[in-house]
């Protein structure tokens, strides 16, 4: 029984995180609009495919998650080698810090950024402004998958390709990014997701052209719950609990 202990506890913990979620799933093929069972149907994934306004948030936020998602990779990527090569504590820990900042403190300082700079550039809120933040706080999750990679990494394997007439450029092309490559797809779905799922910083960034699936979903719930959510709820997770095993088996 003891040995069985810790097994029980993480099963439990398990359970009721993931039970909403299940409960969500299965009544997203329920033919009624509440939560009693009435039948098996897809009228709602119908209903979810044919609104117009949902078709258009998905869009958005495919759009906005996959640039911030591969300008962060790139920035992140370079980022974690740069502090390998030489160690930045107080850069670290500011990545460190946004992690840790309530996302509507950094939402309320991007919106003073953007507005403070746009009194100059006569400029207004956008795509621009939402995939700006989203790659800013996308950045500290790529530094971190990336670095937990290269402390696995000798150093000595581009010391020996820069001895045998590779240039450090060469070295790193040819030696360490194949190496991080594992690492670095991993981080870019981690920020994928991030970017998408995110609702918070979005919302007080974006424009009025740049309504985002979660925005949407979200208005749609003030309105009322409708089963309409729970299809939309349900592609997401699916869709993304793909991408996050995916990205789990990339880092091993």
């Amino acid at each position: 029984m003891k040995g069985r202990g810790p097994g029980l506890v993480a099963a439990l913990a398990l359970v009721f995180l993931h039970a909403p979620l299940v409960v969500l799933v299965a009544f997203s093929f329920n033919t009624g609009r509440f939560t009693v069972w009435e039948g098996f149907s897809l009228v709602w994934y119908r209903a979810a495919l044919a609104d117009p306004q949902l078709a258009e948030g998905l869009w958005n936020s495919l759009v906005i998650a996959g640039c911030a998602a591969s300008l962060a990779t790139i920035i992140g990527t370079l980022v974690a080698y740069g502090m390998w090569r030489r160690p930045a504590p107080l850069l670290a820990g500011a990545l460190y810090l946004s992690l840790l900042t309530p996302e509507v403190v950094t939402g309320v300082s991007l919106l003073a950024l953007f507005q403070g700079g746009f009194r100059f550039l006569h400029l207004r809120l956008g795509f621009y402004t939402v995939i700006a933040a989203h790659t800013a706080f996308s950045i500290a999750y790529v530094m971190i998958v990336v670095s937990a990679r290269l402390r696995q990494y000798d150093r000595s394997l581009e010391e020996a390709a820069m001895d045998l007439g590779a240039t450090e450029w060469g070295a790193f092309r040819r030696v360490t990014l194949p190496y991080l490559a594992p690492a670095i797809a991993s981080a870019a779905l981690l920020a994928l997701v991030v970017s998408f799922d995110d609702y918070v910083i979005t919302s007080l960034v974006a424009g009025i052209d740049s309504e985002t699936l979660p925005m949407v979903v979200y208005a749609m719930a003030r309105r009322g719950v409708s089963p309409v959510l729970n299809a939309v709820s349900a592609f997401i997770i699916v869709g993304f609990g793909s991408l996050i095993v995916i990205s789990q088996r990339l880092q091993k």
